[in-house]
């Protein structure tokens, strides 16, 4: 594609996008309309996370909701999750109806910031979820902000700005609270009720649906699952569009410290999951990217990642937690940008080497668990899950269905 067809396409979008918000800037004058409910994640990337763990308590509670609630998904993600979950009332983004429908809507529920150019109707309310206990500095608490064409300042305001649209901010803990108060600048209302999309965490936990639930993702399995979750690694990439993934550890070596008939799952980023070498294993690993992650939890008898934030949600579960750092030095000025103590305040043993990674395991295999981080593991779990309780999506939907909070 030549720079004069990227320019006229830029130019035609700009026009568009001005177009949009001169029509939105006419209809959130209008009043709005009860029970309309527009929910996001991700900037319409999928129906997942928070916000579609809200959906469907809201429509299970409430089933004539099912008929004005929507999901604000992109376009080019339309036909593949309408496919995906033909139940839901999908809405392509910044389109003239999702215009109207934005404008109208009586509350608003999303896991991520809209731009700062997109008004909303004054009576419009903003439950904002977040995606995540913060492990990385967030908005204002970032020093130096690298990121092409804006300032650290600007990037600080722009984030300032974009909370005090938010009516209602859920904060999973009050780790979590504090965090966000100061980082976002937040002045509205705290909801501290956990995190939604944990609930079927606390729900799901019986051994009956967790024996369905490994029928579903694995087949016929009676052995232990592992799950290996690593962090995304921005040098995963080999070339624009093309990505590697190294396993950091052997796959034969692996199962020959583990329990016999133990299954090992695999949860990259989605954009690698093309590139998990599994050959000669296929009937004891699988390679789960889209699944979804809470399921894999709750059938995971162990959790091995390393910088993820998914150790905080899997905490929920009391289960053990391996965090395998095979690059921890490469990644120690990263830490320095982490919220809390990441070597001194892991829930489970923290290892280097494949080597170090195999003693532990056999650890595990005759254990079940690690004894010597039993309290690190109670430590962790009353600092991140205390307020979990496997009801934050009701929760919410009260407050959507009577207008306030109990």
């Amino acid at each position: 594609m030549t720079n004069g067809v990227q320019k006229l396409i830029q130019s035609l979008k700009l026009v568009a996008r001005y177009g949009l918000i001169v029509l939105n800037d006419g209809l959130i004058c209008l009043p709005i309309k009860r029970r309309l409910i527009i929910f996001e994640s991700f900037n319409g990337k999928d129906v997942n996370d928070n916000p579609a763990a809200i959906y469907r308590q809201l429509v299970a509670d409430h089933p004539e909701y099912q008929a004005t609630a929507y999901f604000s998904v992109k376009p080019r993600e339309y036909h593949k999750l309408h496919q995906q979950y033909p139940d839901i009332q999908l809405i392509k983004r910044f389109t003239p109806r999702w215009v109207g429908l934005m404008a109208r809507a009586e509350y608003w529920v999303l896991n991520s910031r809209l731009p700062n150019w997109w008004h909303k109707n004054r009576r419009t309310q903003t439950i904002q979820t977040w995606h995540g206990t913060p492990l990385k500095k967030l908005g204002t608490d970032i020093e130096h902000v690298a990121i092409p064409g804006t300032s650290t300042q600007a990037y600080h305001d722009e984030f300032i700005k974009a909370a005090h649209q938010w009516d209602y901010l859920i904060a999973p803990n009050q780790y979590s609270r504090d965090i966000f108060k100061r980082a976002f600048g937040f002045n509205g209302k705290f909801l501290t009720i956990g995190y939604p999309r944990n609930d079927v965490l606390y729900h799901d936990n019986q051994s009956v649906k967790l024996r369905a639930l490994k029928q579903k993702l694995l087949g016929t399995t009676t052995g232990t699952v592992v799950t290996y979750a690593p962090t995304w690694r921005d040098d995963m990439a080999v070339r624009p569009g093309v990505y590697r993934f190294d396993l950091p550890f052997d796959l034969a070596a692996f199962f020959d410290h583990v329990p016999a008939g133990t299954r090992l799952i695999i949860r990259p980023h989605y954009l690698v999951k093309d590139a998990v070498d599994i050959r000669g294993f296929e009937d004891r690993v699988s390679v789960l990217a889209d699944a979804d992650i809470a399921e894999l939890y709750l059938i995971s008898d162990l959790l091995i990642t390393d910088y993820s934030s998914v150790m905080f949600d899997f905490a929920n579960l009391k289960r053990p937690e391996l965090f395998f750092a095979y690059d921890l030095e490469h990644y120690r000025d990263q830490l320095r940008g982490f919220y809390f103590d990441y070597e001194r305040e892991l829930p489970g043993p923290l290892v280097t080497t494949a080597r170090a990674l195999y003693r532990q395991l056999d650890e595990w295999s005759q254990e079940g668990q690690f004894p010597t981080f039993a309290e690190q593991q109670t430590a962790f779990y009353h600092k991140f899950c205390a307020w979990e309780d496997g009801t934050a999506s009701r929760q919410v939907v009260k407050i959507m269905v009577q207008g306030k909070e109990d």
